[in-house]
């Protein structure tokens, strides 16, 4: 690891984890047409950190509001009213049900695809297949309304459907905030709501992801010379992806999220070319 690969990774992991352009896919390519061996656990954990930290702060008004009711006293010790009432009259309450509910898919979704996560993340065809499957659920979304239903609209079934596509991209190619804000904007959510929605929904998902990468962290070897290189990985990803993060949901508002689909289309068909060519 050395100074350089540090920034560039940091770089790649910032972009890709917000735009719809699937950081699982571009990790598949640079791996195989660059040569570049997988990074260290602990630096590849310090860049997912950076990019979870980024959102959290995007987003951070929405977690301390929803922080502050759920340790609110008075919340929970208001006698003669059930669960379900809380649900409709809290906004707060609605919302982190909305996102326990669309993780759980998330999460049997990941478990499951996990045994043959090694094939998946091998093949460059599957990533090709799978950004041409993006580009086009990116493209189906530029004649979406401009107004739909706000996230106090949003229901169960709406946080189910998202929390499964947000599990089916695991699949290299397939990319989280393309899929899950184009499936929303396609189920008639406000452009802002189904931006919302989808980020908040990837923070239980980074950090399991997360949890999953620090199993490892015991095997793995730290060198004290690269906890340099590691924070200022994390730092850049962390600057990138607040900027991407904050560029892409202007893009959503003013109605501009499909002109990344051709993007998809082209570098999805070059994978599939290059997967016939070298066999």
């Amino acid at each position: 690891m050395d100074f350089f690969r540090a920034v560039t990774l940091g770089v790649v992991q910032g972009l890709t984890e917000f735009l719809p352009i699937s950081s699982s896919g571009h990790l598949v390519l640079f791996q195989s047409l660059l040569g570049l061996e997988e990074p260290e656990l602990l630096f590849d954990i310090a860049v997912h950190v950076g990019t979870l930290v980024a959102v959290c702060l995007f987003y951070f008004p929405d977690l301390k509001d929803i922080a502050r009711v759920v340790f609110s006293r008075s919340v929970w010790n208001h006698k003669g009213e059930g669960f379900g009432k809380r649900l409709v009259r809290i906004p707060q309450i609605r919302l982190l049900a909305l996102i326990i509910v669309g993780t759980i898919p998330t999460v049997c979704l990941g478990l499951a695809f996990r045994p043959i996560a090694d094939v998946l993340f091998s093949s460059t065809q599957i990533v090709g297949f799978m950004l041409l499957v993006t580009g086009l659920m990116l493209w189906l979304t530029r004649r979406t309304a401009q107004t739909g239903r706000d996230i106090g609209q949003l229901t169960m079934r709406d946080a189910l459907y998202i929390g499964v596509m947000q599990g089916l991209a695991i699949l290299p190619g397939i990319s989280r905030s393309g899929s899950t804000i184009a499936l929303g904007l396609l189920r008639g959510i406000d452009r802002e709501t189904a931006a919302r929605y989808s980020f908040l929904l990837s923070i239980p998902a980074i950090l399991g992801a997360l949890v999953l990468g620090c199993v490892g962290i015991p095997e793995a070897t730290a060198h004290p010379h690269n906890v340099g290189l590691m924070i200022g990985g994390g730092l850049v990803a962390f600057a990138v992806g607040y900027a991407a993060l904050r560029i892409l949901v202007l893009m959503i508002q003013r109605g501009r999220f499909f002109i990344f689909a051709p993007y998809c289309w082209v570098l999805g068909s070059l994978c599939v070319i290059y997967s016939f060519v070298t066999g």
